[in-house]
């Protein structure tokens, strides 16, 4: 049984003007996404800045989401760290607050071999009982889950069941799915190929374009789903635009700003990000509006 089947959000953590969570805001973003067709919430992930969250406020942050979708639809929670304890730690509190799956990042800087990974996500699946979804972004890390890698941890680690897949390589991800036979579900993890990975066998997506366009990248999946694959792939096509002018400087900066130019006012950026470059924010309105979004006046 999958964790979910369409469309999860990759949901940003919106910040008040002096930098810190605004939990009024989070909430008010939680309940747009339910009522446009998302299918789970992704909280703590890169593009909820992560990596900027003290361990309180990742822990709270976690908390708030899992209260306020109340059970609505599936809240997974960012959990992962470079640290294995950290990310144990991280782990059992979402577990204690209710979630009801881990997403785990690899570990990033210090990175890892392909037996240090096996050692690293089997002490945290060890840790809880919560389903989890690796999560394979080597742009980020520096750290790639070989496909005989993934396989292995699903076969002899009961509750490691799914893979977000952002390595970009389908080549690799085909293998992936050679490979497993069935033993792990997956999601992709770039939104520009939602539709080349369900052709593989993905479950869905977990994605940032949901952050603007949730019930579109909803039908991207649910046409698939429903066998109409050419109307699944024109969107996915039309969407593209869009999607790249989302991936114009690094997530979530973009994400931030259009969600602002739709009127959100989900807040700045943590450093080291950066406000969005003029050029690439005039491209990316745009886009939002070629793709039917409406901006804030």
């Amino acid at each position: 049984m999958a964790i979910f089947t369409g469309a999860g959000v990759a949901i940003v953590t919106p910040m008040n003007e002096n930098g810190d969570v605004n939990y009024e805001k989070l909430g008010e973003i939680l309940e747009y996404q339910i009522a446009n067709g998302t299918d789970a919430v992704v909280i703590c992930g890169t593009t909820g800045e992560s990596a900027t969250l003290t361990m309180e406020e990742h822990v709270d942050v976690i908390k708030y989401a899992i209260d306020k979708v109340a059970k609505r639809i599936p809240v997974i929670a960012g959990t992962g760290s470079n640290c294995t304890a950290t990310a144990i730690y991280l782990s059992q509190e979402a577990e204690k607050a209710g979630a009801d799956a881990l997403l785990l990042v690899t570990p990033y800087y210090n990175k890892a071999t392909q037996k240090g990974l096996i050692a690293h996500y089997t002490a945290v699946a060890e840790s809880v009982k919560l389903p989890i979804i690796l999560y394979n972004v080597p742009s980020r890390t520096g750290c790639n889950i070989l496909p005989e890698t993934a396989v292995e941890l699903a076969k002899n680690v009961e509750n490691i069941v799914a893979i977000k897949e952002a390595s970009g390589n389908i080549s690799q991800i085909a293998k992936l799915m050679q490979l497993a036979d069935g033993c792990i579900d997956l999601y992709s993890g770039n939104d520009d190929q939602i539709v080349p990975l369900m052709s593989l066998g993905a479950k869905g997506v977990i994605s940032v374009l949901s952050n603007v366009a949730p019930q579109e990248t909803h039908d991207i999946v649910k046409l698939y789903m429903e066998g109409k694959i050419q109307e699944s792939c024109a969107l996915q096509l039309r969407a593209l635009p869009l999607i790249n002018a989302l991936f114009s400087e690094v997530n979530p900066i973009p994400v931030k700003k259009a969600m602002n130019l739709m009127g959100m006012e989900v807040g700045p950026l943590r450093g080291p990000l950066s406000e969005m470059e003029e050029e690439h924010a005039a491209v990316l309105a745009k886009e939002m509006e070629a793709f039917g979004l409406k901006l804030a006046e």
